[in-house]
């Protein structure tokens, strides 16, 4: 009979996956760089095939890595379920989560994924809404546990993450130089629709409003359509956007702040689990942009985050 496979070597080589490094998975994991390369020495000698290949600097997954991680991936699953039915502590019921549209797209992938491989007897429901909206499902009841955009001015909630607002615009276009400039934001109670009106207001440089929706989707389309100019937080680039700065005529924006608010008599062993998963993987994501971001979108962060970094030294 063939030997079973490693259950700890499984959780490595998907740690490298979602990571997106062997350096970062050692992190994750509590090893050391040499036992997760060790690990996956072994798995690739018991698998029989290479699981990783190099392409530059980066490791990719092979097509029969690829393979395996769906099996993985379910063996995980299957392995954390069976422990948590003979744990008499794990958690177990229903909370409720709900998240603006822009940060669904970009943060819940990797809070989802935490969250279910340590707690598999919890059904975690998510709505995307806007963030006033979602204070106001907190206040009925609706909601447990809701990610916002921070605001102490409209609703009080414990801030997780900061990082730069940015004008966007596309690559492939020079609709920001139009006038007036036209604008693709959120509905009018969005905090950042008024920051950005604020700063262009206050430099005397007319716009218009021709695209609102609360879905990001909607507005990065208009944006990569070049059709109008909008306002996204650093980590929501997209590859085929451009960075606008003052040489082009717009503003510094205050940056962009996330809260999260819990319920008020919500179960509090799962709303605790849930906001440390969610905590956790907002202070693991890097607002640098992936891969297959355009040289022009990771030139221009680095530069800013020089600059910030520039600042702060001057500003303590």
């Amino acid at each position: 009979m063939a030997a079973p496979l490693d259950i700890d070597q499984l959780r490595t080589f998907t740690a490298i996956v979602d990571m997106g490094s062997f350096t970062r998975a050692a992190d994750e994991i509590h090893k050391t760089q040499s036992a997760v390369s060790m690990q996956m020495r072994r798995l690739e000698d018991r698998i029989g095939k290479p699981l990783f290949e190099k392409d530059g600097r980066v490791n990719r997954l092979t097509p029969d890595g690829e393979k395996l991680l769906t099996y993985a991936r379910r063996m995980l699953h299957l392995n954390n379920e069976t422990l948590a039915a003979f744990d008499d502590e794990a958690l177990s019921g229903n909370i409720r989560l709900g998240t603006p549209d822009d940060y669904a797209d970009r943060y819940m992938p990797d809070i989802i994924a935490r969250f279910a491989k340590t707690n598999p007897n919890v059904e975690l429901s998510i709505i995307c809404e806007p963030s006033e909206d979602l204070v106001a499902k907190l206040e009925r009841n609706e909601l447990d546990i809701a990610l916002v955009t921070h605001s102490p001015g409209n609703w009080r909630s414990r801030m997780l993450r900061t990082e730069p607002l940015l004008w966007v615009t596309s690559m492939a276009h020079g609709i920001h130089e139009e006038v007036p400039v036209p604008l693709a934001v959120g509905r009018q109670s969005c905090c950042w629709r008024r920051l950005g009106c604020a700063a262009l207001d206050s430099i005397g440089r007319n716009y218009e409003i021709l695209f609102t929706s609360f879905s990001s989707t909607v507005v990065a389309s208009a944006v990569l359509a070049g059709l109008a100019v909008s306002i996204l937080p650093e980590s929501a680039l997209r590859p085929g956007m451009r960075i606008l700065s003052a040489a082009d005529g717009y503003p510094t924006l205050p940056p962009a702040e996330i809260g999260i608010i819990g319920r008020s008599g919500a179960p509090a062993a799962l709303m605790d689990a849930l906001t440390d998963h969610i905590a956790a993987s907002l202070n693991n994501i890097s607002t640098n942009m992936a891969d297959e971001a355009s040289d022009e979108i990771r030139s221009r962060l680095m530069y800013n985050a020089r600059a910030r970094n520039e600042q702060l030294v001057t500003s303590w």
